[in-house]
């Protein structure tokens, strides 16, 4: 059985909509005690094609997945190298991306034989890999976060954001940073106070161009992204991704966590303009062609700089709008009392690492984390769409989904859209956009064909899983399918794809079947 169930949302806010895919939910695997090893979680996922298996990072290590079943087929423990990041499988590699155990010093990558599962090699690359993938040619990429490390009774120890590219064929790893971006202005957000990009950009996830020559690489915290040039293996450019104004129409959001009255069950809603603007600050990003070129899509889930999670006292950018240390300019605001009631924005977390923009102490702008959103880029890293507040209005608008939206990350970020994926279905290309904070696992599909007119598809629901953290979709043996990774619940989901007929192709393929039915009455008669 194939399902859609959004229709009503669709109805309700006039926005676009074509019928280019159905799904269908496949199996579910918890991960853990039990079923694979005590501890073990759900985060990021790869498919082997050789083996059709689906290799799934968490905290242990990487279980191994029979795909058509969705059966246990082995653990591999990484534990004594560190913490497991992310996999990728190119040819029968794969590749683990793992964080030392002090996460400031040189992480590594891990590489594995995936019919043999056997240990190949291992390779030292920047601080902190985050994200791992395969070019073109078969290097490997890492992107190394660099966070810093707060420790009780010492200095923070900071660690340099970086980009690893590991050339198999001639053990040879290339690590790049930023310091040739020291001396730049507004290319990138500065987070801490005092810092430079060297030190305060964090990669975050990369996208690979279709003619295999360049990559993209989000900077999550410094809300932009970086060009590599994998010829010369080198940073080209930095492109801020800019502001999302949420007083104009189409860019609603809610700003305060006190609407809901019963959970689950009925939230009042606050979808409405109001005088902030959003940083896009994306997680994931994905890379697809359209008309001869590549476009990138970027997750918008938003993240600050919180170090006193960890020890009091050290750097923390969050504040909320009511906060009494927390001034806005009384020029730009003359209603400032009233914008600071929870009621209005009081409740809505902000950064203090922006907004003041004469720097004279108090805030002309108010900028909040993430933009609740998925946007398409170009080629550059100029934004050509960018989904407004529909992610979340179409939830609100279908009575049947309300009910998945977590008003408690109201005030912060939304449903946070954190991953996405692409899939191609004949001359068709959609985007999978899986939401980190509903109750039940939500991932939008998007048709992203036309690049500057994404048009809405469908929701996926899966009740028995939450948080999705990482998507992987793919096409094995004619047929086409999406695995998610639910950080959350610690579960690993498989869905079929089918693509539906557009409507000019159901009424040649009606016409055709009428003209079959007339020349088999012609034969009886």
């Amino acid at each position: 059985m194939v399902r859609k169930i959004a229709a009503a949302a669709v109805a309700a806010l006039f926005v676009p909509v074509v019928q280019a895919a159905g799904w269908e939910k496949l199996w579910t695997f918890e991960h853990g005690a039990g079923t694979s090893v005590a501890g073990q979680t759900s985060e990021i996922l790869a498919f082997d094609s050789l083996n059709n298996e689906l290799w799934v990072a968490g905290l242990k290590g990487v279980d191994i997945l029979n795909a058509a079943t969705g059966s246990f087929v082995q653990h591999i423990d990484t534990t004594a190298f560190g913490e497991l990041n992310s996999v990728a499988i190119r040819n029968g590699v794969a590749a683990f991306a793992i964080a030392a155990p002090i996460k400031t010093d040189a992480g590594s990558v891990l590489t594995f034989d995936t019919t043999s599962r056997s240990f190949q090699q291992s390779y030292l690359v920047g601080a902190l890999p985050d994200m791992v993938t395969f070019t073109a040619d078969g290097r490997i990429m890492t992107a190394n976060e660099g966070e810093p490390l707060a420790r009780p009774g010492f200095a923070t120890i900071e660690a340099r954001g970086s980009i690893s590219i590991i050339d198999t064929t001639k053990d040879s790893v290339t690590t790049l940073g930023f310091s040739g971006y020291d001396g730049t202005t507004g290319l990138g957000r500065i987070v801490s106070p005092g810092a430079k990009p060297s030190i305060d950009w964090e990669p975050e996830y990369i996208a690979l161009s279709k003619d295999g020559q360049f990559a993209m690489v989000t900077l999550q915290e410094a809300n932009a992204v970086a060009k590599i040039d994998l010829m010369s293996q080198q940073i080209v450019s930095v492109t801020s991704l800019g502001l999302k104004d949420h007083s104009l129409p189409g860019n609603e959001l809610d700003t305060t966590d006190r609407d809901i009255t019963s959970p689950r069950t009925s939230i009042a809603g606050n979808y409405r303009n109001a005088p902030v603007f959003g940083m896009y600050m994306p997680d994931a990003i994905a890379s697809y062609a359209s008309g001869g070129k590549t476009y990138y899509i970027t997750a918008n889930e938003g993240d600050s700089r919180n170090l006193t999670d960890f020890v009091d006292g050290e750097f923390n950018e969050e504040v909320r709008v009511g906060s009494s240390s927390y001034v806005l300019d009384p020029t730009a605001f003359p209603d400032a009392a009233a914008l600071k009631a929870d009621s209005n924005l009081g409740r809505l977390t902000v950064t203090t690492s922006g907004g003041d923009l004469d720097g004279d102490g108090d805030y002309d702008q108010i900028h909040v984390f993430g933009g609740r959103s998925f946007s398409i880029l170009d080629e550059n890293g100029n934004q050509v769409f960018d989904s407004g507040n529909q992610l979340e209005a179409l939830l609100f608008a279908d009575p049947a989904l309300r009910a998945l939206i977590d008003d408690g990350r109201s005030d912060n970020k939304g449903v946070e859209p954190e991953g996405v994926t692409v899939l191609e279905l004949g001359d068709r290309t959609l985007a999978f956009i899986g939401f980190e904070r509903t109750f039940d696992s939500v991932i939008a599909i998007y048709d992203v064909t036309n690049p500057t007119a994404a048009t809405f598809v469908d929701f996926i629901v899966d009740a028995e899983s939450n948080a999705v953290e990482g998507l992987t979709a793919y096409e094995f043996g004619g047929r086409y399918f999406l695995a998610t990774a639910n950080e959350g619940t610690g579960t690993t989901s498989l869905f079929s794809i089918t693509p539906v007929p557009e409507p000019e192709t159901y009424a040649m393929l009606l016409a055709g079947l009428g003209l079959i039915g007339l020349a088999a009455r012609r034969r009886r008669g």
